[in-house]
């Protein structure tokens, strides 16, 4: 078969897209057409808009021309629980330079998007402010994706914190039956010697004083275990209130340490001893039901990094940036080449069925959220330290 019997080229061939040869032109197309809507503002004042890309449209389904007409275009349009966060840390972007924010923009058709922006300061020659650029993308997708991991997460948590407050309350419900079934034993003895008028024999063989003794030592300890189903079912209440997202603005992060603690007692009991070093903090502006999440998925980490019995220290404390808390195991420690990957969504080193990697990317989450972070320090065979970093008032992301 000879070559030409080929057609290399047909007629039907689609043409290449023609693209602008004009330097200037070409840059335009590039910028038109990125998935970022990018734009510059003044640097003072309403930060009023003097670009903005033409993929606007495709975003937002506004045009460029009617965002710079209007001087608060994009003040009016973020939405009103996210706005006061970027205007009171708005004038930081002079000091550093830049600003990253995350928040819900209002669309041309009625619905909020969550938006990446990120800022950057321009000066001129002589430092001068010139202009801010940014890019704005559209990442309402991601959040709707982060959404659905966190509930099913929740849901996750919920299922296995319910197993173990169970646990929990089996043990003192046992030994209150147990208590008030030889209780009963005991007031049918005294019953029986009442009604047959006992002789001092009798007496004698029935030990009253030991009847009364210990008596009193059951009411005591059934009395105590009653305590204890209170106190388990408080903090199953205080824990697995997962979709409580109200801020309080003056939450006792030790009571939220100790509850998540009583509802863990279960799954930590046999895994290590909890040893507690608080210090005076002051009352913080948090979403403590939120909080207790990201505080019982470390501490479940921390169980989890012990292969036998092990201990675990939970430290409180303050500096001048907040509040921080230490959890600290003496487990099997985390890799050097894992350390930089330990809050990615499903990371995990643990053996297939054992664990979602979802805990610690949820818990790094929450504490951003409220404008916090988490350090780590491990060293193999050693164990590990999480320290939550956490400003007394919160700035809600």
């Amino acid at each position: 078969m000879e070559f030409e019997d080929f057609d290399f080229i047909t007629s039907d061939t689609p043409a290449r897209p023609s693209e602008p040869a004009d330097p200037l032109q070409r840059l335009k197309y590039l910028v038109d057409n990125t998935p970022a809507i990018i734009y510059s503002t003044v640097p003072s004042g309403d930060f009023k808009m003097t670009f903005v890309s033409a993929n606007a449209l495709n975003v937002l389904g506004y045009r460029p021309e009617e965002m710079l007409a209007d001087p608060n275009f994009w003040f009016d349009h973020i939405h009103p629980d996210d706005a006061p966060h970027i205007f009171s840390s708005l004038a930081q972007i002079f000091s550093v330079g830049e600003r990253t924010y995350e928040y819900r923009f209002r669309a041309a058709d009625g619905r909020y998007l969550w938006m990446h922006d990120q800022l950057r300061l321009i000066r001129d020659g002589q430092g001068a402010p010139l202009e801010v650029i940014g890019a704005l993308t559209d990442i309402t997708d991601r959040k709707r994706m982060e959404e659905r991991l966190l509930q099913a997460q929740n849901m996750a948590s919920v299922g296995q914190l319910a197993a173990g407050v169970a646990h929990e309350i089996n043990n003192p419900v046992g030994f209150v039956t147990s208590n008030l079934g030889t209780l009963k034993s005991y007031a049918d003895t005294l019953f029986e010697l009442v009604e047959r008028t006992a002789s001092a024999e009798q007496m004698a063989q029935a030990d009253l004083a030991f009847l009364k003794e210990d008596t009193a030592a059951l009411l005591r300890e059934s009395m105590d275990g009653l305590r204890r189903v209170r106190d388990i079912v408080q903090a199953l209440k205080d824990v697995s209130a997962s979709g409580d997202s109200q801020w309080q603005q003056a939450a006792d992060l030790h009571e939220g340490l100790d509850s998540t603690l009583d509802a863990l007692a279960g799954q930590l009991r046999f895994k290590a001893r909890v040893e507690k070093h608080y210090g005076q903090l002051p009352p913080l502006q948090c979403q403590p039901a939120q909080l207790n999440q990201a505080l019982r998925h470390i501490l479940l980490n921390a169980a989890q990094a012990i292969e036998e019995q092990g201990i675990i220290r939970v430290i409180t404390g303050t500096d001048r940036d907040g509040v921080w808390v230490r959890i600290q195991d003496n487990g099997a420690g985390i890799a050097p080449q894992h350390l930089g990957r330990i809050f990615d969504p499903f990371f995990t080193t643990k053996p297939v069925g054992s664990g979602t990697g979802l805990g610690l990317y949820l818990a790094y989450g929450i504490v951003h959220r409220h404008g916090g972070r988490i350090a780590v320090i491990s060293e193999p065979g050693k164990g590990s330290a999480f320290t939550l970093h956490l400003p007394v008032h919160a700035v809600q992301k």
